[in-house]
């Protein structure tokens, strides 16, 4: 079987952080996502010579069972937008769900959506289930970074970057380097060719660093409030605790079993938090019923009737929303967007 590559878009993501790229009217702000997803995909497509893409889309997820606050400040963030800001939410998810009505209905490309997951599931799961194929993820969410191996690849749209598991590299291909922040966020520096991370398991460490510190974006709380990320004499920090992890020795014991308190009075121990985070964060934590749920959209979402005149429906499309320069390049959009998915990589 020959080896496949796949261009897997966090569509949701790659759009809503895409508009905050460009200041302007909301029509400008709908044509810069729209620009950006696509020449993402472009880009990507030519230089990992792409064989089908794949858009993962949302669906309710199951860790708003698993934790009621998750993602419950984003909630309130909207109450608390003004009228016009509502107003023109509501006009951008409008164009996003035109959007992926005409992936799925006018191209070849797989619109994976599961009712029970949301789309960072559906791409772990379907690198999971095609451990033989290249995958280059589209996507500025750092939760993916967890993923990146010999063939999972990450390229961020709006930062212009591509995450690979030997390091960064900027738009222009060059190697960079970068440290983990203590947010387990990614800084990228100086363009060196020879850097390379001092922890050869830099991706594992980052997801080590986010399930101590939460996710405030979506409202998961740390696990050691002012933990730091090197300790001192008299405190063990984040990076001691990594680093003892395997042979949970003094240090990772010493660490995961201090207690505080929590805004409730509740007496909380790190390695209970650590844990309840992990099952939210880990993408190898997804729970069995989600899995199998997941796979079951896969396999209809890449199961279905060819679609014709792919590039006459993406000019249309481009008509549609004024996309004058992406519709200067029909070719190219067609042949990535009529690529259908072939189950038996030949």
């Amino acid at each position: 079987m020959n080896k496949r590559t796949f261009i897997i878009v966090d569509t949701h993501n790659l759009f809503h952080r895409a508009k905050y790229s460009t200041r302007g009217d909301v029509d400008m702000k709908i044509g810069m996502a729209f620009h950006i997803m696509f020449m993402s995909l472009r880009k990507m497509w030519k230089q990992f010579e792409g064989t089908h893409i794949l858009f993962a889309n949302e669906g309710r997820s199951w860790r708003y069972d698993a934790n009621s606050a998750y993602k419950a400040n984003r909630k309130v963030a909207r109450v608390a937008k003004s009228i016009p800001e509502q107003e023109e939410d509501e006009i951008m998810f409008e164009a996003l769900n035109d959007l992926v009505a005409y992936l799925d209905t006018k191209t070849n490309s797989s619109l994976i959506q599961c009712p029970v997951a949301e789309a960072d599931d559906v791409i772990a799961l379907w690198c999971q289930s095609h451990p033989d194929d290249d995958h280059i993820i589209i996507s500025s969410d750092s939760d993916f970074v967890q993923l990146l191996d010999d063939n999972v690849s990450i390229y961020d749209g709006v930062m212009e970057r591509l995450l690979k598991k030997d390091g960064v590299y900027d738009k222009n291909g060059k190697k960079v380097e970068f440290i983990i922040k203590s947010d387990s966020k990614i800084k990228t520096g100086a363009i060196n060719p020879n850097f390379f991370h001092e922890r050869d398991d830099w991706m594992k460490y980052s997801l080590f660093i986010k399930c101590i510190r939460g996710d405030k974006s979506d409202n998961v709380f740390p696990a050691y409030p002012g933990a730091r990320l090197k300790g001192t004499k008299n405190k063990i920090g984040i990076n001691e605790a990594y680093d003892d992890r395997e042979s949970q020795g003094w240090d990772y014991n010493n660490f995961m079993l201090q207690k505080w308190v929590d805004i409730d009075g509740k007496e909380v121990r790190v390695k209970d938090k650590y844990d309840a985070n992990k099952l939210l964060i880990d993408l190898t934590r997804i729970p069995r019923d989600v899995q199998e749920a997941v796979i079951e959209s896969i396999v209809e979402g890449t199961t279905r009737d060819p679609i014709p005149q792919v590039g006459v429906h993406f000019l249309k499309f481009c008509a549609k929303w004024d996309l004058q320069k992406l519709s200067q390049y029909p070719n190219d959009f067609a042949q990535m967007l009529n690529a259908k998915y072939d189950s038996t990589g030949v």
